[in-house]
């Protein structure tokens, strides 16, 4: 199976659900999407594979959102995939790719759902655990 994580290594949820992945036997592709971000089109490509609006995939939290005045409905699609272009931590995370689709995985568990093989119990950083079903 391939896949392939938008990754931050600085968040929990991308680093539990990057381990998760490995858990299940497969060594995804790995970007780090603050370091090689996206080009627009890639990201256009991955927010229509996943079936969302392209304000699902914007992060508020730790951002420039709020500075931006990026709640304002005034800004169309394209204007805001240029504030993710300029700006990559405003792109929600992680992105993961598999044969079975493609899916912004918060929480983390939501890889599952991606996985040929998905291991039957995952302990999560902070502790939770999370059974496959």
């Amino acid at each position: 199976m391939s896949v392939t994580i938008y990754h931050n290594p600085d968040c929990g949820t991308s680093r539990n659900t990057l381990a998760m992945i490995r858990q299940s036997g497969v060594e995804p592709t790995v970007i780090e999407y603050l370091k090689t971000p996206p080009s627009r089109e890639r990201l256009k490509q991955l927010i229509a594979a996943m079936g969302v609006p392209v304000r699902a995939v914007l992060r508020e939290k730790g951002t420039p959102y709020k500075e931006l005045g990026l709640a304002d409905p005034k800004w169309t699609d394209d204007e805001l995939l240029g504030f993710m272009m300029a700006h990559p931590i405003l792109i929600n995370r992680p992105i993961v790719v598999t044969d079975r689709g493609t899916l912004l995985c918060r929480p983390s568990e939501a890889v599952i759902g991606l996985l040929d093989a998905p291991v039957g119990r995952f302990v999560k950083e902070d502790g939770e655990v999370v059974e496959a079903r």
